[in-house]
């Protein structure tokens, strides 16, 4: 989803990185589930790329 919404932004991984203040291989590695974030981070992603809720909360569900 984060991937998804970061290429309809027109964003790169460096780009959105730098903006919410991650390392480009740790938002790789959020794209491809295989790391977990804090609720901070996940609030400027979520800020940054403007995800609808729906999307917030299908993130959530799959998460659990």
């Amino acid at each position: 989803m984060i991937k998804e919404y970061r290429l309809k932004n027109k964003l790169s991984q460096e780009e959105l990185a730098e903006e919410i203040g991650i390392s480009s291989r740790h938002l790789q590695r959020l794209e491809h589930n295989e790391n977990n974030t804090r609720i901070s981070t996940f609030k400027k992603i979520v800020k940054s790329l403007n995800l609808p809720d729906d999307e917030i909360l299908r993130f959530i569900k799959k998460s659990s």
